[in-house]
């Protein structure tokens, strides 16, 4: 078991800055537990679990930095890793943007991300789980291949100047993509809770299925400009450059789409439609992040975008002494405010659109326009009078997530769904587009 209880972490923190002798010293130290059973042909390929932890020791002379990585924890151990950080510190060039350890912070309670129901998953439970999937692309004549994997984990952090933090989370994922026989169908599902009651992998198969069969017989479209639901899976890759780049030094400099002449950026000013409020929440239920950030600033909530007005950036906190303000960190979540309709009222307030399931193989175009580009994969269907007609032949699409979403015709309900590109999660909406931009056909299904 490689969960560290508070007191262990403070034991062990406490311990190793004990040894140190430099000017000042931070100890991080993480871990966890995770399984996996990954499956493809219709059986399962692997299983597997994993439990490790991971100490970091940070020792710095002025703003000369050494840091050095353990996972031995007997005195021995820990104060020679605190000796080395130290003489690596001695070696290193200063530093001319090092920023002095933090002091004690006061961290408002975040939501539960810990579940113990998560973090006791047993081998039979992930076994049911890929056996009720599994059955779903047998009596369909599917070919499935998915994975599910289970996490519990900690981190914590302490330092000479007396600042401590501690956090748990627990994490399951599940994604799916299902073939046809004859290849020529895909479709696809994924889910990731911090709550494994919330995962339902028969549902996702189901869904997934029904995309797999009705993709067959796909027909080519002319590429142009069209009307597009984006579904949250495929909303997801390309709203995380949006938000994922909110930051003030890049801006500042000029090297972003919310820069502006003479070293000013875009802060305050309306960027997309009206109707685009994101934010950053610690403690709501539904996507609970931790009260604390990498480098031990509190996590609050905190307002990105606001009825399409840029309302804050991200402050490093050397960027922020440099220019008089408080440092704001990154998000720990992102929450994107949705409307009332379901996918399927989306979908059927539609007069000629395109569905699409999923977007991958995100690449840049152009930073300062944020325009990138990557194609639609794993289920792709042509909307026709408020009904799915026919699947669609993939297309490579060239757009920009400030365009769409300043050419945003619907919102729909908010749900959780994980990015096939980061790996991250945010609570989003299906989102109808107009004018997306595509550029060329794939042979891809």
């Amino acid at each position: 078991m490689a969960i560290l209880t508070e007191d262990e972490c403070k034991a062990i923190l406490k311990k190793a800055l004990s040894y140190s002798k430099a000017d000042e010293c931070e100890v991080n130290i993480n871990g966890g537990d995770s399984a996996n059973i990954r499956y493809a042909r219709n059986s399962v390929s692997t299983s597997g679990s994993l439990s490790s932890t991971t100490m970091a020791i940070s020792s710095a002379f002025g703003k000369k930095l050494g840091i050095v990585t353990l996972n031995e924890y007997t005195d021995a151990a820990i104060a020679s890793a605190v000796k080395r950080s130290e003489d690596l510190a001695k070696l290193a060039p200063e530093n001319p943007e090092y920023m002095p350890f933090l002091g004690p912070q006061t961290y408002t309670p975040a939501a539960k991300t810990f579940v113990p129901a998560t973090a006791a998953i047993t081998p039979a439970q992930r076994t049911t789980m890929v056996e009720q999937s599994l059955n779903v692309a047998k009596e369909a004549k599917l070919t499935a291949a998915g994975f599910l994997q289970n996490s519990a984990n900690f981190s914590a952090m302490m330092n000479s100047h007396g600042l401590f933090a501690y956090n748990t989370s627990t994490d399951i994922n599940f994604s799916i993509t299902l073939r046809t026989a004859d290849s020529q169908g895909s479709g696809y599902a994924t889910k990731d809770y911090n709550d494994v009651t919330k995962l339902d992998t028969l549902a996702s198969t189901k869904i997934a299925a029904q995309k797999a069969s009705g993709s067959l017989s796909a027909r080519a479209i002319e590429p142009g400009k069209y009307t597009v639901i984006l579904e949250p899976a495929a909303g997801i890759v390309l709203l995380e450059q949006l938000y994922g780049g909110l930051d003030a030094r890049s801006a500042d400099e000029g090297r972003s789409f919310l820069s502006k002449p003479g070293g000013k950026s875009k802060l305050g000013e309306k960027l997309v439609d009206e109707r685009i409020n994101i934010y950053t929440d610690p403690s709501h239920p539904d996507l609970p992040a931790s009260s604390w950030g990498g480098d031990g600033q509190p996590q609050e909530k905190r307002t990105w975008i606001e009825k399409g007005v840029i309302k804050n950036l991200t402050y490093s906190r050397y960027w922020a002494q440099k220019k008089g303000v408080k440092p704001v960190p990154n998000p720990g979540n992102i929450i994107m405010e949705g409307g009332n309709q379901t996918l399927e009222e989306l979908i059927k307030g539609t007069e000629k659109g395109i569905l699409v399931t999923r977007l991958w193989y995100i690449r840049p175009v152009d930073p300062q326009t944020l325009l990138f580009t990557g194609l639609t994969r794993d289920g792709t269907f042509y909307i026709e009078n408020g009904k799915i007609k026919f699947p669609i032949k993939n297309l490579r699409f060239n757009e920009s997530p400030v365009i769409m979403l300043n050419n945003l015709d619907a919102l729909g309900k908010v749900e959780r769904t994980v990015s096939g590109e980061s790996g991250q999660s945010a609570l989003i909406p299906p989102m109808r587009i107009k004018e997306f931009t595509f550029t060329s056909l794939s042979d891809a299904v």
